[in-house]
Order: C-alpha cells, then sequence, then structure tokens
C-alpha cells in the first residue's frame, strides 16, 4: 500500500491506546486514592484533638472549682463584701497553681446570689446578679457539683463551666473556662495539618498535571488526526466521492471507504488489483489498460474519464474520474485523485435535453405564431410558424441575433392597433395587426421573470371576417328598427294622451289639497276670531268670581260666574286644539329641538293632572328609567304628554288606576302611557288619532272634547321622526306608546310598541 493509502490506515499509537485504557486512567487513580487516604488520616486526627482539648478543658474547669472550692471552705468563713480582695489573693494563687490555667477565672457568689469576688479574667462581672449570667431554670444553678460541667453562653460567649455551693448556704463558686480558647488551639493545630496536606497535595497535583499534559498532547494529535479523517471521509461520502490511490507500476488501486460504499461493495482496508477495477466498468465506456499505456508513456499528465461501474445489485452507475500524476520526474508512475458518482446529473442532464426537445416540439406544433426574446432583446427560441407569419428569410433568424435586425427583415404591418389589457400591470401589450397580404393577426407580449419577452401571435382573419358579416347584419337590423320606429310613435301618441289625462288628475288633486289648506287656514283664523271674546269673557268670569267690584247680589250669580268661566276655559282649550291641528294641516307647525331632560317634565306634566286625578280616586303609578334625555322640542313634549295623560285621566272611572313608563330602547325613548279606563271597541281603532274623531259612548259624551288630542300628539311625534300606536281591549283599558328617537333621524324609522 503506497504513502497516500496510509492516509486512511488506523495508526499504531492509536491502536495501544485502545488494547490498554486501563494503563493510562491507573496513575490519577492511584494518586487520587492516595490524597483521600491522607485526607481521611488527617481529618480524623484533628477531630481527636478537638476532643482531646475538649475533655482536657472540661477536666481542668473541675479541677479549678474543686480547688477554690476547698479554699474558700477550709480558711474563708461566711463570705463578706469585706473579704473582697483577700478572696480574690487566694483564689488567683489556687488558679495559677492549675497547668493551663490561661483565660480560664472563678466567681464567687454571695448568699443573695451576687457576684462580689472573681479571679483574673472576670472582674467585668463583680457586682452582677446570678439570674443575669445563668438562665433560670439552670442545670448548674439547680444541681451544683452534680450537675458537672456544662457547655453554656455566659455574657454573650460560649464557655464551660462548673458550679458549687459554700458550705451553709454562704454563697456559690463558678468555675469558667471560655471554648474559644481552647478553639484557638485546635485551631493552630488544624492550620499545621491542613498546611501539611496541601503542600503534598500540591506535589501529587503539579505530578499529576504534568503526565495529564503528556497524555492530552498525545489524546490531542490522535483527535486532530482522527478529526481529520473523519471530515475527509465524511466529505467523499456525502459529496458522493471515492479516493483512486494507483499505483501503476506494481498495477494495485486502493480505493478509500466511501468508495466502497458507493458501489455498495463491503469496505476493506487492502488494495485491490488492477484487474478487478478494470472489471467494473463497463466495456463500451473505454478501457483502463488504454489510459495507463497514455499516462506510462507521458502522453497524458491528467485524467479526466467519464464511464460507468457496475454496482453490486447489477445496476450500472455513471462515474466521472479525476486523477494526476504525483510526481512526472519519478521512475514508478503514480496516480491519485477523486472518482464522483454523477449518476443523478447525467440523469438530470438527460430529463432537460428531454424536455427541452418536448418543448421545441410542443412549439412547432402550435398554430400560433412563438417567438422568445432575452433580456437584452436577443432572440431566444422560435417556430416556423412565426418566420412564415412575417416572411422572415432563414438566414436572418439565429440564436443571439437583434431583436431590431428580425423585425427590420420581417413583413411590415399595413395596420397596428394597441388594445388594453386589464390586470397586466404592465407586464403584457396586446396588438393586432393587418398584414400586406390581408391577414389580421393578435399578438400577445408578456414579460418573464428573467426580463425577456415571450411573443405569441394568433391569426384572426376569420374573426374579422365574422365582424364585417356582423356589421352588415347590423345595418339590416337598423333598418328593422326603423320601421319600428314608426309604430313606437304611435304609441308615443297614446301616451301623450294618458299624460294629459293625468295632468287633469294632478290638477284637481291640487284643488283638493288647495280647499283643504284653505280649510286649514280658515279654521286657524276662525280660532283667533274666537279666542279674543273668549278671552274676555273669561277674565270678566274671573272678576265676577273674585268679587273685585264687591259681592254679587245672589249666590245663584257666583254660580253663574263659575259657569262661564269653566265653559269659557272648555271652549278656549277646544279652540286651541283647532288652532294647533290646522297649524298642523297647514305645514306652519315648527320645532325648535334641544336636550331635554324627560323625568322633570313627566313630574311637571304629572302635578297639573294631580288634583284631577285625587277627584277621582285614580292611583297614578311611575316607572320612569334614570337619565333619560332626547334632543326634542320641549313645548311639544309637553303637550303630547298632557294630551295622552288627560284623556287617561278623562277616561278612567273612579278608583282606577294609570301606569306611566319611559325607558330607553336603543337609539330611541319609548312613553308608554295605560290606564284601566273605559277602553276603545275594536272597530273603532282605525279612527282613533284622525283629526275631530271621537269615540262616542254614553261616558264620552259626557265628557266632551274636540277630538284632536291623539290627532295632535301623532302628529307632533311624526314632526320628530317618532311614531305612536294605541292598543285597546273595551271594558279593561287603553295603552298609548309614543316612540321618539333620541337624535335627530335623517329617515323616519319603522316603530314596534314594547
Amino acid at each position: 500500500m503506497s504513502g497516500h493509502a496510509k492516509l486512511f490506515a488506523q495508526p499504531a499509537y492509536e491502536r495501544l491506546i485502545q488494547a490498554e485504557p486501563f494503563l493510562k486512567r491507573l496513575i490519577p487513580v492511584l494518586i487520587v486514592c492516595f490524597l483521600v487516604v491522607v485526607a481521611a488520616a488527617r481529618y480524623m486526627n484533628i477531630s481527636d484533638n478537638r476532643d482531646r482539648l475538649m475533655v482536657g478543658a472540661e477536666h481542668v474547669t473541675a479541677m479549678s472549682l474543686a480547688a477554690a472550692h476547698a479554699t474558700l471552705s477550709a480558711e474563708l468563713a461566711p463570705v463578706r463584701q469585706s473579704l473582697r480582695w483577700e478572696t480574690e489573693a487566694r483564689l488567683n494563687r489556687v488558679i495559677n497553681a492549675t497547668p493551663d490555667s490561661a483565660g480560664r477565672f472563678v466567681l464567687v457568689f454571695d448568699a443573695n446570689g451576687r457576684a462580689f469576688a472573681a479571679t483574673a479574667g472576670g472582674y467585668d462581672l463583680v457586682g452582677r446578679p446570678v439570674s443575669t449570667l445563668l438562665r433560670d431554670p439552670s442545670p448548674l444553678r439547680l444541681f451544683g457539683e452534680r450537675a458537672g460541667v456544662q457547655a453554656i453562653e455566659l455574657n454573650g460567649e460560649p464557655v464551660l463551666a462548673a458550679m458549687s455551693q459554700l458550705p451553709d448556704s454562704t454563697g456559690a463558686i463558678l468555675s469558667v473556662t471560655p471554648i474559644a480558647d481552647m478553639n484557638a488551639a485546635w485551631r493552630q493545630s488544624v492550620s499545621v495539618n491542613v498546611t501539611l496536606f496541601i503542600a503534598t497535595s500540591s506535589i501529587l497535583l503539579v505530578i499529576l498535571y504534568a503526565y495529564f499534559s503528556q497524555a492530552g498532547r498525545a489524546q490531542e494529535a490522535d483527535d486532530i488526526y482522527l478529526e481529520s479523517h473523519r471530515r475527509v471521509d465524511m466529505a467523499l461520502s456525502r459529496g458522493r466521492c471515492g479516493l483512486w490511490d494507483w499505483d501503476m507500476a506494481r498495477g494495485r488501486v486502493y480505493w478509500s471507504r466511501s468508495m466502497y460504499e458507493i458501489l455498495g461493495l463491503k469496505p476493506r482496508d487492502s488494495v485491490i488489483s488492477f484487474g478487478e477495477a478494470s472489471h467494473l466498468i463497463h466495456p463500451d465506456d473505454g478501457d483502463l489498460y488504454e489510459i495507463a499505456q497514455k499516462v506510462a508513456s507521458g502522453d497524458i499528465k491528467q485524467v479526466d474519464h467519464l464511464f460507468r461501474m457496475r454496482h453490486a445489485d447489477g445496476h450500472y452507475l455513471w462515474m466521472r474520474a479525476r486523477a494526476q500524476v504525483v510526481d512526472p520526474t519519478s521512475a514508478q508512475t503514480h496516480l491519485i485523485g477523486i472518482a464522483m458518482d454523477v449518476t443523478e446529473q447525467h440523469r438530470l442532464q438527460q430529463r432537460t435535453v428531454e424536455a427541452d426537445q418536448r418543448l421545441f416540439d410542443a412549439i412547432e406544433s402550435t398554430s400560433e405564431a412563438f417567438v422568445l426574446w432575452d433580456r437584452d432583446d436577443r432572440l431566444v427560441l422560435w417556430n416556423k410558424h412565426y418566420q412564415e407569419i412575417h416572411g422572415l428569410p432563414a438566414d436572418s433568424l439565429a440564436p443571439g441575433t437583434p431583436r431590431a435586425v428580425v423585425e427590420a427583415a420581417a413583413t411590415r404591418p399595413v395596420v397596428e392597433r394597441r388594445l388594453a389589457v386589464p390586470c397586466s400591470k404592465g407586464l403584457a401589450q396586446t396588438y393586432e395587426v393587418q398584414l400586406g397580404d390581408g391577414r389580421w393577426l393578435q399578438i400577445n407580449e408578456r414579460q418573464t421573470r428573467d426580463g425577456g419577452q415571450v411573443s405569441v401571435g394568433t391569426d384572426i382573419t376569420p374573426l374579422k371576417r365574422n365582424q364585417e358579416r356582423l356589421r352588415d347584419s347590423e345595418k339590416r337590423l337598423m333598418a328593422t328598427i326603423g320601421d319600428l320606429t314608426t309604430s313606437q310613435a304611435e304609441l308615443k301618441r297614446k301616451a301623450a294622451e294618458l299624460s294629459e289625462l293625468n295632468k287633469d288628475y294632478q290638477i284637481e288633486t291640487e284643488r283638493a289639497e288647495a280647499a283643504s289648506k284653505a280649510k286649514s287656514e280658515f279654521l286657524a283664523n276662525m280660532s283667533h276670531e274666537l279666542r279674543t271674546p273668549l278671552n274676555a269673557i273669561i277674565g270678566f268670569s274671573e272678576v265676577l268670581q273674585a268679587r273685585m267690584f264687591g259681592p254679587l247680589g245672589s249666590e245663584k250669580y257666583a254660580e253663574y260666574a263659575d259657569d262661564i268661566h269653566n265653559s269659557g276655559i272648555h271652549l278656549l282649550t277646544v279652540i286651541n286644539d283647532i288652532l294647533d291641528m290646522a297649524k298642523i294641516e297647514a305645514g306652519q307647525m315648527q320645532i325648535e329641538r334641544e336636550d331635554v331632560d324627560l323625568a322633570p317634565l313627566l313630574e311637571e306634566t304629572l302635578r297639573l293632572l294631580a288634583v284631577q286625578a285625587e277627584k277621582k280616586g285614580i292611583e297614578v303609578q311611575q316607572k320612569i328609567s334614570k337619565n333619560l334625555s332626547l334632543n326634542a322640542d320641549r313645548r311639544a313634549m309637553k303637550q303630547i304628554l298632557l294630551n295622552l295623560l288627560s284623556n287617561a285621566v278623562k277616561f278612567t272611572e273612579p278608583g282606577g288606576r294609570i301606569l306611566v313608563r319611559a325607558r330607553r330602547t336603543s337609539n330611541a325613548v319609548t312613553l308608554t302611557i295605560e290606564d284601566t279606563g273605559i277602553g276603545i271597541p275594536k272597530a273603532l281603532l282605525g279612527r282613533i288619532g284622525q283629526p275631530f274623531e271621537q269615540v262616542q259612548n254614553q261616558f264620552s259624551k259626557s265628557t266632551g272634547g274636540s277630538g284632536l288630542g291623539l290627532a295632535i300628539s301623532r302628529s307632533l311625534a311624526e314632526l320628530h321622526g317618532g311614531a305612536m300606536k294605541v292598543r285597546s281591549t273595551e271594558g279593561v283599558g287603553t295603552i298609548v306608546s309614543v316612540r321618539v328617537p333620541v337624535e335627530c333621524p335623517h329617515v323616519e324609522e319603522s316603530f314596534a310598541a314594547a
């Protein structure tokens, strides 16, 4: 196997590393185990040292307490404050005589439990009661010497303490050893052990680092080699390429793993013979022996050959091999190169050729003239119909010919007219041209994606001839239309007669409307003429009622004055209704819109009729929504409410009920007045709301009235763009609903009472 082939062989040290992985990991494992053992030994030593220090401190504390107790019990009778200095001197001698006395001190308490003497280190606690030093209950205070040595907090610091009572309850002794002093000695020991362990560990870690550094460099070199090998192999495999190493002198060929994968063969590390490789090549695609002879003779230095090789499944793959002589000056010829699988490219190329041929055949077989220009207006593709229609010579048509040259050689059109193309966005154009031989063409041009243009010309000569025949038919049709025109004139004459009759009808209608308007104006004028003397009659009757010029001669005259006043008021109300109705019918009623709050207006109207309702014992109920407002004429709305409520009170029998409801529905306000009055017969409901119409029955005759209240209310509601609806049942009651838009409507809306 050649040196180039060895690039893909496995190195010896890689096999060594793979064969002995345990040896590689053994040294760091041993070093780590040694460090763990040393650390465990140091930790156990430190723990034992702390325990020994703690036991020694407890022993020394107990010894100090025993010595102090023996000294005070034998030489000092009852503890007194005057003996403090003597007591402290003796205690200091005793404490200093014991070993390791640094930091320890003794407190002496009197019979009252107050510290009165102490050794060095406890002077700041003299004078403090025992309750502030030892928590209550404390084993030391309860059991004394039996409690032994306790770990407590004294003055905020952890200490070991032991306590004993003096004879005859003359006081107590507290021996104290600070734990902080013991911890300082222990920490010093820990520091020495840790320092030794760190030094030992550092030396071993340096040795371990040096080992891993060398092993890492070796592993890095292996990784670089393996990664390079993997990348090359992956690149060859993904690119459907194979590496060839042809040793022509020995007649051996080395293939990379990817080459075996392409051919579906089992990979192997050994080389293959020249004959095996030549046997896989298709016999019609050349001979390796011939190529070898040309290379050996020096005729060629490079190989670029397209051939087929047999796959393991039996089919052939198209391969393209490229190789080059490594060292032309060497005596032994050696080629190295790659072989690429170009089967898909070869198939795609064949399909492209076949598709181009089918496209060309389709263009040639179409009946339209087809031509394709590139973005530089150069000829790309055309068919024979384009050449025949435009009379182009064969030598003027060649791919790449400028469009101007082709059009200059074509037969000039006689007529050219551009047609509109909807939704083309400037990318398409349509022309109609007439050639010199009389033929007509419709040419459609559209821009391609690459900026070129495709043009399709359709022969529309038969269509144009049909258009000529249609024009002739149109002329004959116009003649027929002329005959029909004469008949139409006769029809127009008859229509004129009907128009004259319609005019006469309109004149009569206008006369009737004028008569109705004159009636309304007459009623308005008469109402004014009648209202002036009525006001005088009412005024003089009020003078008589008030007895402004002295008392009347008889009570009868007073009754007559009241009758005159009431009759005048009634007559004035009737005349006012007639006047309002006349204004409405004459179109003279004007409404002035403003924002009207409906609740106060309803309250004001109900107050005007409250006296009449109370006289008849009628219960008036209200169900009025809050914040009801609308844009309307305040006086007109008050008149609507007053008319409807007056009718309700007038036609409701004593002891009845009237319900007033007001609510907002979408963009309108609905007023509903419901009573339990006499009701209206169903046959007469259609007459309700018509001017001067009044339902006559025994009760309504006695009430009087003009019969204009509902008509005025309906008219005022309609002037606001609203409507009024009446529902009634005889003997049960009547419901009147008025709907008024909140804003001024542009179109009158339909109404359905709630």
